[in-house]
């Protein structure tokens, strides 16, 4: 098994290596297309704003290598939005491997901006990202911006309104909450990514 995990500038890298470790996975960290292509399961993490995030990622000729992947791909947090075609952070034309477009959450007296913390898994539809992982689930999150509920949604979260917390689509998988930071309910999550392929 080689895991890549990409190199695009991150804050959350350490946590998310040492999340594969502590289940005796040692991934790769790179920004190289060959090894990124090599690689036997993909992770697009993402911590910052889209337009920069893309930026970097076409800097690096990530961009179509990672729409043409065919092996499991895990988007996380701001890397699951930067599966889809488009962010209205920055206008950010994304990878497009996944139809959708993130908006911004809406601010409310009770409901801050970003969202921040634990909440709860509504599942959608079964997914091998997710088994045995039970409805009411607590995750944790730190967004501004989430993907609304579409065809690859498969699990939701409520914040004023329902959004994508996680979404499959043929090898493309992401979760808008860190698995990294979200105790055994994450570990599991990688742990099912790993089994994929």
């Amino acid at each position: 098994m080689r895991v890549v995990i990409i190199d695009n500038g991150g804050a959350n890298i350490a946590s998310l290596r040492f999340a594969f470790e502590r289940l005796e996975c040692t991934p790769t960290l790179s920004s190289d297309a060959t090894t990124v292509r090599n690689a036997s399961h993909v992770v697009l993490p993402g911590v910052g704003a889209a337009a920069d995030a893309m930026s970097r990622l076409e800097r690096s000729g990530l961009v179509e290598v990672i729409a043409s992947l065919k092996q499991p791909v895990l988007g996380i947090c701001l890397g699951m939005q930067l599966l889809f075609e488009h962010s209205e952070e920055g206008n950010a034309r994304c990878i497009g491997a996944l139809a959708g477009t993130a908006t911004r959450l809406r601010v409310a007296p009770e409901r801050p901006v970003p969202h921040m913390g634990w909440n709860q898994l509504a599942i959608e539809r079964a997914s091998p990202l997710l088994k045995d992982v039970a409805a009411g689930e607590y995750v944790y999150f730190v967004h501004s911006y989430a993907v609304p509920c579409n065809a690859s949604t498969i699990a939701s979260c409520g914040y004023g309104v329902q959004f994508s917390a996680a979404v499959e689509s043929d090898n493309f998988f992401g979760t808008q909450f860190h698995p990294e930071r979200s105790a055994g309910t994450g570990a599991r999550i990688l742990s099912n990514f790993l089994r994929l392929g």
